[in-house]
């Protein structure tokens, strides 16, 4: 793949400061954060650079090799160079040798991937030096924000904490920190970190709606750079499932529905993230600024029956009535493991919740079971695609809902009558690796304990010890071929610069410009401008009432909110009008919107959610009172039409030994935001009657912020231009409506002509809705207009899979 400019900027900027010597010794050089002092090692000759906590107790050892003294961590602190010490062999090498050496308990340890760490800024707590030390963890989820100051200090704080530790007894294993998607623009996105000190994107469905892999590259280098600089090694992503359906919660982190430009996303995110890349552009593999992709959710999650997500009970069935899970699968091999940059296959893959079932409702795969506990899905990997990177389940699926310590937060699908320990084991036997979202290794340890006992009794054909060092050596050479064993300290200044590059942030806006999706534009409403024309206009934003959801982690939140940044706005027109809230006697409560007057208004902009039916931890389309239709329309939904499912393919056994019936024939749907709907039919109505009166012309826009496909029709007739951002910011949306850039974007997926289409389809097959029609355009899989019509290039030729 080519590599643009801004590739060739971002590389320049990776090279080592001070790395390349001219022949003699290393060098040494003092660091502090405020709380940690730290020492950086330049090797001569360009080798690695090392760092180490001035005051943990490690020791250097070194080599003079052709007139150079080279210097190499004495981490085990017994005097010699080790073969898994030595930075001059190779991963694989040095991973083989530790692993040899690692007890049992380490290894267990290392399986281990924390639960969600959300306050840097609060140092190193107890609770995390605890399971640092007794537990062995080294792989630890930074779900906090984008500081880089305090993030930092937590980085280097924990970091000389278990190096210190190899000075009692315990091997030295660097911290392994990762993250979910951090750097996305749109204040809807569900997975995103706030701070400012990180350059902002579109969501991954918003860059798919660029089809051009080449910013999917760009986006992956700029990424890597800013998570080393927080210390983040390795990236709880992409997430390459297949959208095939359209009500799924979590369609906006995909590349949508198509199978090949999912493909050529995945790929370039993954090579772009994993490979450090020298200023011509040349691929130079793993190095200090690499970082791990973890490809998710294997074997494709997104066939969610009824859209239904599989973080809770409600959605943990996923659906193949097009018997299709195989383009699913061919997603992950050919855009994660079947790749030709220098660093290979995706570094790691984590597993899917759901317990997949066919046509008929029978296991699709091995068992009805979820795919942390189905051999036959692992080996697809394991066996068939003789993948040897690490395999990690998502977070939660060794606990459940109905275990006596009753968690909030459990997805042990089809295994929810095992123990906690048994469940472990279970998953060892698929050849998986690592425990997410589990802090604690007394459980990894009774599963070892369980395969050696099965292991004597002839049932096994490898001992527990073999089994932990083949996941060992894959978990430390993860962490090896990021070079966090020779340098994982972050000096402050060179963080805070990386974070805050102008050039980053650039990249990103026009990332989010390219991305937007034009669907409608009559009489040239939207067209060029230098924004002047706006300068002494009045626009009118109304505002929504939007009631959220509660989830297994808080309560619902309602919010009566101007649906645009109003601030944001007062920057292109002269003035703003917004609708006043009415509240109930409580001062709180909004009761009611009032608008202002309409008469000198001069545009009307309107910001949509897409058709919010709730969050992945909402269980969403599932109540007290059963099951109910997830929707794609604003206005109230009820499931009674010939193509609705009377009886639902998943469906769990009984007490009475009979299926339950997850159908939701005859029910209503729920949407938070269908006053966004109002919102927009109550300004249209409001300008009709200025234009009536006066005879003066007020455009209607609407800038769709789209997390879904989202039936348009409600509204389509009623407006004059329709933009649709995914996960963008509200100034690239009125940088686009008010014509400073001329849309680019093509929709990533179809948008359906109505719910009865939508029903119609199969939840794991792509492109098989009618997409709506607006009289003169159909808002299909790659169909978006600039100022000309509707845009038709060799993007999307290329990438219509039907």
């Amino acid at each position: 793949m080519k590599k643009t400019a801004l590739s060739l900027l971002i590389s320049s900027s990776l090279l080592c400061i001070g790395s390349w010597q001219t022949k003699g010794e290393y060098t040494t050089e003092e660091y502090t954060d405020g709380v940690t002092t730290f020492v950086k090692v330049t090797n001569p000759n360009g080798g690695e650079t090392l760092s180490y906590a001035k005051d943990s107790g490690l020791k250097l050892i070194n080599r003079k090799v052709d007139g150079y003294r080279y210097a190499f961590k004495d981490a085990n602190s017994n005097g010699k160079l080790d073969t898994w010490e030595d930075w001059r062999k190779e991963d694989s090498e040095r991973a083989t040798a530790l692993a040899k050496e690692l007890s049992k308990e380490e290894i267990a340890g290392l399986m281990l991937f924390s639960s969600h760490e959300r306050n840097p800024e609060n140092g190193l707590t107890e609770d995390q030096m605890k399971y640092l030390k007794d537990d062995n963890l080294r792989n630890v989820l930074n779900a906090g924000g984008n500081n880089a100051e305090d993030t930092v200090k937590w980085n280097n704080e924990m970091q000389a904490y278990v190096e210190a530790l190899s000075t009692e007894g315990h091997t030295l294993i660097p911290v392994n920190f990762s993250s979910d998607p951090r750097s996305t623009a749109g204040s809807d996105a569900q997975y995103n970190s706030d701070g400012a000190d990180i350059s902002r994107w579109p969501s991954n469905l918003g860059i798919a709606a660029t089809f051009d892999p080449d910013i999917m590259s760009d986006f992956a280098q700029i990424s890597s750079t800013e998570y080393r600089a927080l210390g983040i090694a390795t990236a709880l992503g992409p997430q390459i499932d297949l959208a095939t359906e359209p009500r799924w919660l979590r369609v906006e982190g995909t590349y949508g529905e198509d199978r090949q430009l999912a493909t050529d996303m995945a790929e370039a995110y993954v090579s772009g993230i994993q490979s450090s890349y020298a200023a011509d552009g040349t691929d130079l593999g793993w190095g200090s600024n690499s970082v791990n992709a973890m490809i998710k959710h294997f074997p494709g999650d997104g066939a969610g029956e009824g859209g239904r997500e599989a973080h809770t009970n409600a959605g943990k069935y996923a659906v193949y009535p097009g018997d299709n899970a195989a383009e699913h699968v061919e997603v992950f091999v050919d855009g994660g493991l079947n790749l030709t940059s220098k660093t290979g296959q995706a570094a790691s893959v984590m597993s899917s919740y759901s317990i997949g079932v066919d046509k008929n409702g029978e296991a699709y795969f091995g068992e009805l079971a979820g795919s942390a506990y189905d051999s036959e899905k692992m080996d697809l990997l394991r066996v068939d695609n003789d993948y040897e990177g690490i395999i990690c389940t998502d977070w939660g699926v060794t606990t459940a809902t109905s275990d006596p310590s009753n968690p909030a937060f459990g997805m042990a699908w089809g295994k929810e009558d095992l123990s906690v320990e048994e469940r472990h084991y279970q998953i060892l036997l698929t050849g998986t690796d690592m425990f997410g979202g589990n802090n604690d290794a007394k459980p990894v340890l009774a599963a070892y304990d369980m395969w050696q006992k099965d292991y004597e009794a002839g049932k096994l054909p490898i001992s527990a010890d073999e089994r932990f060092q083949q996941s060992g050596k894959r978990l430390v050479q993860m962490i090896m071929q990021a070079n966090l064993f020779e340098d994982p300290y972050l000096i402050t200044e060179e963080s805070v610069a990386t974070l805050r590059n102008k050039d980053y942030s650039a990249a990103g806006y026009e990332a989010q410009l390219n991305s937007v999706v034009m669907l409608k534009n009559a009489d040239e409403t939207i067209h060029a401008s230098d924004l002047a024309e706006y300068k002494e206009q009045t626009v009118y934003i109304p505002s929504s009432l939007r009631y959220g959801f509660p989830s297994i982690f808080s309560p619902a939140v309602n919010t009566a909110n101007p649906t645009m940044d109003v601030e944001v706005a007062k920057q292109y027109f002269k003035e703003v009008l917004t609708d006043t809230p009415v509240y109930a006697e409580d001062g709180e409560t909004v009761v009611e919107l009032v608008q202002p007057d309409l008469t000198n208004v001069d545009m009307v902009i309107v910001g949509m959610l897409s058709p919010d039916n709730g969050s992945n931890f909402s269980s969403a389309g599932l109540n007290e009172e059963g099951f109910y239709p997830l929707s794609l329309q604003y206005s109230p939904y009820t499931a009674d039409g010939d193509n609705v499912r009377l009886t639902s393919l998943g469906g769990d056994i009984l007490a009475d030994g009979t299926k339950e019936n997850r159908t939701y024939y005859g029910k209503t749907s729920k949407i938070s935001n269908e006053y966004d709907l109002t919102a927009v039919l109550n300004a249209q109505a409001a300008v009709a009657k200025v234009e009536e009166e006066t005879g003066k012309e007020i455009p209607v826009v609407v800038a769709l912020k789209a997390t879904n496909p989202v039936i348009v029709g409600e509204f389509e007739d009623a407006v004059d231009a329709i933009v649709t951002g995914f996960s963008v910011s509200d100034q690239a949306l009125f940088e686009i409506i008010l014509g400073k850039h001329e849309p680019k974007g093509l929709l990533p997926v179809q948008f359906p002509a109505d719910m009865d289409t939508v029903e119609a389809q199969f939840e794991d097959t792509a492109h098989d809705m009618v997409a709506y029609n607006d009289g003169e355009y159909t808002y299909d899989f790659g169909f978006g207009l600039n100022y000309d019509g509707q845009i038709a290039d060799e993007r999307v030729a290329q990438y219509v899979n039907k």
